[in-house]
C-alpha cells in the first residue's frame, strides 16, 4: 500500500509540472509575438497601405476640404474601437490620468500637426510623388537619432540618403512634365501652382513626422507606455485639438457642406470616412508597435521600403501618370530604402557586438 501511494505522489507533481509548462510554452509565445519585429513590420505595411489609399480616395474623390473633421472622426473611431475591445475584455490599457495626459499631450499635438500636412500633402500629390517624397523623413530621423540617442550614420547610409534625394528630384520633375504635357501652357500654371503647394505640406509633413517619431520613442521610454496606452492616449487627445481647428479654420457653411458632401455620393463618402477611421486603427496600433519593438529609424525604413507597394496602388487605383521618369523615381526610391535597409543591419551588427566586448572588459576589471 505504501508503495503505491509513494506513486501516486510522484505522478501528481510530475502532471502538475507538465501543465505549468504548457501555460508558461503558450504565454511565451504570445509574448514572441507580440514583441516580433517582423510581425509587427508586416502589419505596419498592411495597414499604411490602406490608410494612405483609403485617405486618397477620401481627399481627392470628391473635392473634399474638411480635412480636420475627417482627421477628429479618425480619432473618435479609433478611441470607440479600442474602448469597446477594453469593454469586451479582449484588450487592456491605462485608464485615463490627468498628469500622464500633460506630459503625452505634446506627442499628440505633433501628431495633430503630422496627419494633417501628410492629408494636405496627400491632397494636391499623387500617391506614388508623396510616397517617394516621404524618404525624406528617414534623413531627419536619422540625424535625430544621431543627436538625442547616440546614433551614428555610415557612409552606405549615406549613399542612400542621396538615392533618396535624387528620387524627390526626379519625381518632381517628372510631376511637373506631366502637367505640362497634360494640360499646356496655360493649364499648366494652375496645376503646377497646386503642385508646389503640395511640395510645401509635404516637406512640413517630413519635418512634423520626424519630430512625431523621435518625441514619441523618448516618451514612451520615460512613461513605459504600451502599444494600447499610446494609442489611446493619442487618439483622446488630438479630438478636442482637431475639433477646434475645425471649427475655427474650416468653412460650414451649408454650400461647403453640401459640396463636401454631396446628395448622389453622400452615402458612399460617409462609409469611406468611417472605414478610414477604421483604418486609422491599425495604423496607430502598428506604427507605435513597430516603434516598440524596432526603433524609429528602422520604422521610418519599413516605411520606404513600403513605398514601392504604396505607390504602385496609386498607379492602379487613382491613374497617376506612368511614365519613364515616375517609374524611374519610383525605381530608384525603392533601392534606396534597400541600400538603406543594409546600413541599418550592418550598423546593426556592429553595434550588437559592442556590449559583448564591453562585458568582457568588465568581467575582467571584476
Amino acid at each position: 500500500m505504501e508503495e503505491k501511494k509513494s506513486e501516486y505522489r510522484i505522478d501528481v507533481p510530475e502532471r502538475t509540472n507538465e501543465f505549468e509548462f504548457a501555460g508558461g510554452k503558450s504565454k511565451s509565445l504570445v509574448s514572441n509575438l507580440s514583441n516580433s519585429p517582423v510581425l509587427s513590420i508586416l502589419c505596419y505595411c498592411g495597414a499604411s497601405i490602406l490608410m494612405t489609399v483609403t485617405n486618397k480616395y477620401v481627399l481627392s474623390g470628391y473635392s473634399f476640404n474638411l480635412n480636420f473633421f475627417l482627421l477628429m472622426v479618425q480619432s473618435v473611431v479609433c478611441v470607440l474601437a479600442i474602448q469597446t475591445c477594453k469593454s469586451l475584455k479582449l484588450i487592456t490599457y491605462r485608464d485615463f490620468n490627468v498628469q500622464e495626459a500633460r506630459k503625452w499631450f505634446p506627442i499628440s499635438a505633433l501628431l495633430v500637426i503630422m496627419i494633417y500636412t501628410s492629408s494636405k500633402a496627400l491632397q494636391y500629390l499623387s500617391i506614388p510623388v508623396y510616397t517617394i517624397f516621404k524618404n525624406l523623413t528617414i534623413i531627419l530621423i536619422a540625424y535625430g537619432e544621431v543627436l538625442w540617442f547616440g546614433g551614428s550614420v555610415t557612409g552606405l547610409a549615406l549613399f542612400s540618403f542621396g538615392l533618396m534625394v535624387l528620387s524627390s528630384i526626379v519625381a518632381a520633375w517628372a510631376d511637373i512634365r506631366n502637367a505640362i504635357e497634360s494640360y499646356g501652357s496655360e493649364g499648366a500654371a494652375t496645376n503646377i501652382a497646386a503642385l508646389n503647394a503640395g511640395y510645401v505640406w509635404m516637406f512640413t509633413n517630413c519635418a512634423a513626422s520626424a519630430a512625431y517619431v523621435l518625441g514619441m520613442r523618448k516618451r514612451i521610454k520615460l512613461t513605459n507606455f504600451k502599444d494600447f496606452d499610446t494609442m489611446f492616449y493619442n487618439n483622446l487627445l488630438s479630438i478636442p485639438v482637431l475639433l477646434a481647428c475645425s471649427l475655427l479654420l474650416e468653412d460650414w457653411s451649408a454650400a461647403n457642406i453640401e459640396r463636401n458632401f454631396p446628395a448622389d455620393q453622400r452615402i458612399a463618402l460617409i462609409v469611406a470616412i468611417i472605414f478610414s477611421g477604421l483604418s486609422s486603427v491599425f495604423i496607430s496600433y502598428t506604427s507605435a508597435w513597430c516603434v516598440r519593438v524596432t526603433s524609429s529609424t528602422t520604422y521610418s525604413m519599413v516605411g520606404a521600403l513600403n513605398k514601392l507597394p504604396i505607390a504602385l496602388s496609386g498607379l492602379i487605383f487613382f491613374e497617376a501618370a506612368v511614365t519613364f521618369f515616375s517609374v524611374s523615381a519610383i525605381i530608384i526610391g525603392f533601392l534606396a530604402g534597400i541600400v538603406y535597409a543594409v546600413a541599418k543591419t550592418q550598423q546593426g551588427k556592429k553595434n550588437a557586438a559592442l556590449p559583448v566586448a564591453n562585458g568582457g572588459n568588465q568581467a575582467r576589471k571584476d
